[in-house]
């Protein structure tokens, strides 16, 4: 967002809903609106934080900022393929939607049994899984493949686009990397405070072998919640 100027993105034509234009060196005011509500659904727990908060508590810390990083980037992906259109024509088709939907599922299912098996291993502070890699991978795929994200972007971003402004595809994009960067950031707390539940109980094998068993079940439910979800009517 270029620097504040008294001049800059202010033209004589009336304000619409939420604008980018700077006017007199402030911010449009419904600018600040869609702030607040961002911030308000940042802060509400939703998949995306238990998705995270269940890798950090099964996997350390360090795969749950991996996983937060790939799901920011996934978010990435549905904001620019909103502004692009590309999100609206596949809520559009019935068969894309289907399509999609299935995939992201699947794949946390299968994620789900694997970190469930997985919690036969022993766990240790000094051993903790090194796959970083993977799980940004994974943490890119489930959001990107998750078509509810992409229903939840063009409902709400919208209502703060500005006609009379610039480019609605571009105010679009910048809305959608500023809510996904405050979500990003309610993942990274939350990434935190599972690391320091899981740094209490990790002298606890057995507590700690069931608690990534029901990671593994809560993640696999995510994903079954994910295919029964509907596509709008009016998509």
């Amino acid at each position: 967002m270029p620097a504040r100027s008294s001049a800059a993105w202010s033209n004589d034509r009336p304000c619409n809903r939420g604008t980018l234009r700077y006017e007199n060196g402030m911010i449009e005011t419904n600018f600040w609106l869609f702030l607040a509500a961002a911030l308000v659904i940042a802060a509400i727990p939703g998949p995306g934080i238990f998705y995270v908060a269940a890798r950090t508590l099964s996997e350390g810390r360090a795969s749950g900022f991996a996983s937060t990083a790939g799901t920011a980037l996934g978010g990435l992906v549905h904001v620019v393929a909103g502004g692009l259109g590309i999100s609206a024509i596949i809520l559009a088709s019935a068969e894309l939607f289907a399509i999609v939907k299935f995939i992201g599922a699947l794949y946390l299912v299968w994620l789900g049994i694997k970190t469930f098996r997985s919690a036969g291993r022993a766990l240790s502070l000094a051993s903790e899984p090194v796959g970083d890699k993977r799980a940004f991978r994974d943490g890119v795929l489930v959001e990107a493949l998750n078509p509810k994200t992409a229903v939840f972007f063009l409902a709400f971003i919208p209502q703060f686009l500005d006609p009379a402004g610039a480019s609605p595809p571009l105010q679009f994009v910048a809305l959608g990397a500023i809510s996904v960067t405050l979500n990003t950031l309610a993942d990274v707390v939350v990434v935190l405070m599972a690391s320091a539940t899981r740094t209490q109980l990790i002298g606890r094998p057995r507590l700690m072998r069931r608690l990534t068993q029901g990671s593994g079940v809560f993640i696999a439910g995510l994903g079954l919640s994910l295919a029964l979800a509907r596509r709008p009517v009016n998509g």
